[in-house]
């Protein structure tokens, strides 16, 4: 996945926050020594009603602005606490003194926060607690676990993944020990004393390359368009421990959108699937900033994902983006898109026509030039080298004492 890598620092009372591209990692000080280390990433899913008797999801991920001075530590039990935008997630601790393990995750959240909870018909903090999975963690050791655990509460999906925490740290100093879960430990199979009778397996179908979508814009029949998007589109939806695919059929597609100066959109409506893209600007650059994908996968499952907070498909004003290459993208801890032959310009087009292409860094093959020619330089040195060595030796011989 594509991520622009930026760091936000927040130093605390209690213990030092760093919003990193990799996640938060939150160092919980006591007596200025370390007592408290988490390293990870979070998304949350909450249904909550609207009117009418219906329920919406909002889907966001732990933002850059969470803080960590509710933290605190103590010989026998540690709590993480998380406080985001009027909305708090804890994770608390125990130790019988050799091993330790997660006693409870608290999250609050606000549905008078009409950013995260559009159109909510309550505006109560509700609270739910579940007990976590993290247990007879070695004390001297972190909990670490790359795997996505998915936490289920009362109308709330808690995603945890790229985890590292050390809930008591002796001595002021991380462990560089690690207590692995169990779903990133290999599997091992003991194999069976009798010969398996033969068994056949139907392999998952292979998707098709996604049809390449030709998209335009414009604001009325009279105008030329003013946003230009070209690619082929396949969206993966997680189920359990499934990935279901499906490919975006352009044929039949409905567009709208908008062209503004500093924001443009693009609506996409199939049969199956809903997917808006929004750009914006800083007056240099343009970017891929949100997408919001809804629709329902060939098995009856309905999915609504959005990431409000993207950096792709970026370039220069006055240009378009072009990848010919797949890529793919998270959106939300559920939805992962994969594009292929991508080239869009949401800003500056002129005639209805797309501008000279910046192309990405997997289409760009021009690095591999300087790549190949250090690389022959060095083999030719080390072929002079060797030359010279054995020609100094055949001297030394020739002018040996009889």
């Amino acid at each position: 996945m594509m991520s622009r890598h930026a760091a936000f620092v927040l130093l605390l009372a209690f213990g030092a926050v760093f919003q990193l591209s990799c996640g938060i990692e939150v160092n919980v000080t006591k007596e200025d020594k370390l007592c408290l280390y988490a390293n990870l990433m979070l998304n949350f899913s909450v249904s909550y009603e609207v009117a009418d008797n219906k329920n919406q999801t909002a889907v966001f991920e732990l933002p850059a602005n969470a803080t960590a001075d509710g933290s605190a530590c103590d010989n026998t039990t540690s709590m993480l606490k998380l406080d985001f935008e009027g909305h708090s997630w804890s994770m608390t601790f125990t130790t019988d003194g050799k091993n330790y393990q997660a006693a409870i995750i608290t999250f609050s959240y606000n549905l008078s926060d009409s950013k995260l909870f559009p159109n909510s018909v309550s505006n109560e903090t509700k609270t739910v607690i579940v007990k976590p999975q993290m247990k007879d963690v070695g004390i001297d050791t972190c909990y670490s676990c790359h795997s996505k655990d998915t936490i289920e509460a009362d109308s709330v999906n808690m995603t945890l993944w790229n985890v590292l925490i050390q809930a008591f740290v002796i001595n002021g100093s991380k462990s560089e020990n690690l207590t692995i879960c169990e779903a990133d430990t290999p599997m091992t199979t003991v194999a069976p004393t009798t010969a398996p009778r033969p068994t056949s397996t139907t392999p998952a179908p292979t998707l098709p390359t996604p049809t390449t979508g030709k998209y335009s814009y414009k604001p009325d029949e009279n105008s030329t368009a003013c946003l230009l998007a070209n690619f082929g589109l396949r969206i993966g939806v997680k189920q359990g421990d499934k990935l279901e695919e499906m490919n975006f059929e352009p044929n039949g597609t409905q567009i709208s959108g908008s062209c503004g100066l500093n924001s443009s959109e693009l609506k996409l409506v199939s049969s199956s699937i809903t997917i808006e893209f929004t750009f914006t600007n800083d007056t240099k650059k343009f970017r891929l900033h949100a997408l919001n994908v809804t629709g329902k996968t060939s098995s009856g499952l309905t999915f609504t994902e959005a990431n409000n907070n993207m950096s792709l498909w970026e370039a220069t004003l006055g240009s378009s983006y072009m990848c010919k290459k797949e890529q793919n993208f998270t959106i939300a801890s559920l939805v992962t898109i994969y594009t292929f032959n991508v080239q869009v310009q949401p800003f500056g087009v002129k005639k209805g026509l797309f501008s000279t292409a910046h192309e990405c860094s997997l289409d760009d093959t021009s690095i591999l030039i300087p790549i190949i020619v250090g690389a022959a330089l060095a083999g030719l040195i080390l072929i002079v080298v060797i030359a010279y060595v054995i020609g100094r030796r055949k001297t030394y011989v020739g002018y040996q004492t009889l």
